[in-house]
This record gives C-alpha cells, structure tokens and sequence, in this order.
C-alpha cells in the first residue's frame, strides 16, 4: 500500500534520487532553464520550491541548511545573491513547468522547466513599447479608397 507517500520515486534508490535532483537544482538554478522529463520535473519541483523560500532570507542557518541539500557553493553564491532578491515578493510558485513534447528515443514526455521570474517572455515587467498612431494625414499626401469611384467605373464600362 502506498499510503502517506507522496513523492515520484522515480525507480531510483534513494541515495542515487538524492543526488540526481542536487544536481538538476544546481544546473536549475545555473542556467535558470533545463530541459528534463515531466516527471522528474514535478518531483524537482517538489524539492526546490521549499529551498527557494528559505532563500529568501539571507542567514548562516539558511545558507547552512541549503547546502545540505545542494553540496554547491557556486548554486549556493547565485541562489542567495540574484535568485531570491528577485523571488521576494513572491509568496510561492517560483517554477513554471511547460510540456515540450515526446523524446525521439523512447517517447518519453519532456517538459523545460524553469524560475519564473527569469524569463523574458512571459514576464511583465519589461517596459513594452508605445506606438502612437496619429489620425491626421500627413500634409500634401492623398489616400485612395478601395473601391473605384464611379467616374472610373464608367470609363472602362465604355470601353
């Protein structure tokens, strides 16, 4: 019976489950963006988010904490120094998990997975441009309409 277990254990024993998602974190939070399998995805979801909030708070105990988890200075030095001043306002869903489509190989489901924060695309705090569009025509310049007047209309009628 399963009962009270909540994680994908990813038919991996649990030091070897351990250490793969120490290291998707590091290469997650190193490149802000990887390309991984849908399952392994949710269960890295479901380890780093509680580590980006501890890393909201900058402390030795935190810093500390998480280095348990990860075994990176490097991932640690970027976690604490651009990721969590750029998450601190937000109260949680710091991951965004986007299907990608099947793996040739063996059809496996792939997502990219990434800090939501840190895309450009979807982000709205870039300043978006501002087009003016004037209603007046410019000086000297004529429009024709689409539709032929009837002068036209009965010249080449004539003809």
């Amino acid at each position: 019976m399963r009962h009270g277990k909540k994680f994908n254990h990813l038919g991996r024993t649990a030091p070897h489950r351990k250490a793969m998602l120490s290291n998707m974190a590091c290469s997650l939070i190193e490149h802000k963006r990887i390309n991984t399998t849908v399952a392994k995805a949710k269960a890295l979801r479901l380890f780093i988010e509680p580590l980006l909030t501890k890393s909201k708070q900058d402390s030795t105990h935190n810093r500390r904490t998480i280095f348990r988890y990860l075994q990176s200075k490097e991932a640690i030095g970027e976690l604490f120094t651009t990721i969590a001043p750029a998450i601190a306002e937000r109260p949680g869903g710091y991951i965004r998990i986007i299907k990608t489509g099947f793996r040739q190989g063996d059809a496996a489901d792939m997502a990219m997975i990434e800090l939501v924060d840190f895309n450009t695309v979807y982000s709205s705090d870039a300043p978006k441009k501002q087009t003016r569009r004037s209603r007046k025509k410019a000086s000297g310049e004529t429009t024709q309409t689409a539709e032929p007047t009837a002068e036209v209309a009965e010249e080449t009628a004539a003809e």
